[in-house]
């Protein structure tokens, strides 16, 4: 018999207000997956949480979780984890757990076996009655996962849980998600953090337009979109000058992390580009060289919006 999927989204089409935000997407989250969402702000990333977990009603389209249409008792299927904490501050960790247990819908009993269980994923059972107010920002995130997978959701959706956490904390999280992924839980996993997504995401979708194009396995579509080619990270010593950005952007290079870095992806050698980088009197400090990540791709896309793909960079 055939496993449903977490999450599958046929033509969903949305409005906010009178404006069009979503048109007609569709995505697809098996069990045991990690689909990474990613997008500009205003792209529509809350829009389409908001008409997964039934606060906004779709005006085309369906939505299946676990196998069954968005309708009452469906919200059960949904752990939902938000960027901002959503915790009792006051209470102990093992309280806020009794509490979200009984408002999910579990008794007593299924409660304290929930609680049980998935302090096992998240590796709490040493803290269980610290107050949540005194935890730092990578334990409260913890417990917020907890508590949203205590009624065995098919899909978890995670809004930036990476957000305000220490490097530490980081990779106890990213832990956390690949057990629960290896556990058979569909995640949804809406983020910036395009490095760390490119390890653990077995799908990403670009939120763009309205439209989740493209999407697939992170390496198929950097392949898809770069065919081989190379990228180029330069770091001037100086802030660039109008005649240094001039010798750059003929280059093709384009400025990232504040101005000083600059960066372009393309087939031609090392040697030659930064040979004619000093032959031109651009002091380098830094040069890196790479594949091209799902940093290089969103940008890719930025650059052309109405292309998707569009052709290679030079």
């Amino acid at each position: 018999m055939e496993i449903p999927a977490a999450l599958e989204i046929r033509d969903l089409s949305a409005c906010y207000g009178d404006r069009k935000i979503l048109r007609r997407v569709n995505m697809r989250i098996e069990r045991g997956e990690i689909f990474g969402l990613f997008g500009p702000n205003g792209a529509g990333k809350t829009t389409l949480v908001r008409a997964v977990c039934g606060r906004l009603k779709p005006y085309e389209g369906t939505i299946m979780i676990g196998g069954k249409a968005i309708r009452h008792g469906v919200a059960r299927q949904i752990g939902l984890v938000p960027q901002e904490i959503a915790l009792y501050p006051h209470l102990t960790i093992l309280e806020n757990l009794q509490v979200f247990g009984r408002l999910s819908g579990l008794g007593a009993t299924e409660t304290k076996d929930a609680i049980g269980e998935v302090i096992k994923h998240t590796a709490l059972a040493g803290r269980l009655q610290e107050r949540v107010e005194v935890l730092s920002g990578g334990w409260k995130r913890r417990v917020n996962i907890a508590a949203a997978i205590l009624h065995r959701p098919a899909l978890l959706i995670l809004d930036e849980p990476m957000v305000g956490v220490d490097i530490d904390a980081r990779i106890t999280l990213q832990n956390v998600i690949l057990k629960l992924r290896d556990s058979g839980v569909g995640i949804l996993l809406i983020t910036h953090d395009l490095q760390q997504a490119e390890t653990m995401c077995t799908q990403v979708g670009f939120l763009h337009k309205g439209g989740i194009e493209p999407q697939g396995a992170p390496r198929a579509l950097l392949d898809l979109a770069f065919d081989g080619q190379h990228e180029i990270i330069i770091e001037t010593q100086l802030p660039v000058s109008v005649d240094d950005e001039v010798v750059l952007r003929e280059r093709g290079f384009s400025p990232v992390e504040g101005g000083q870095c600059w960066s372009v992806i393309s087939n031609s050698p090392l040697h030659e580009i930064t040979e004619h980088l000093e032959q031109s009197g651009l002091a380098t400090k830094e040069v890196r060289f790479r594949k091209p990540g799902l940093d290089s791709l969103f940008l890719h896309l930025a650059d052309q919006p109405g292309t998707g793909f569009g052709g290679p960079r030079r």
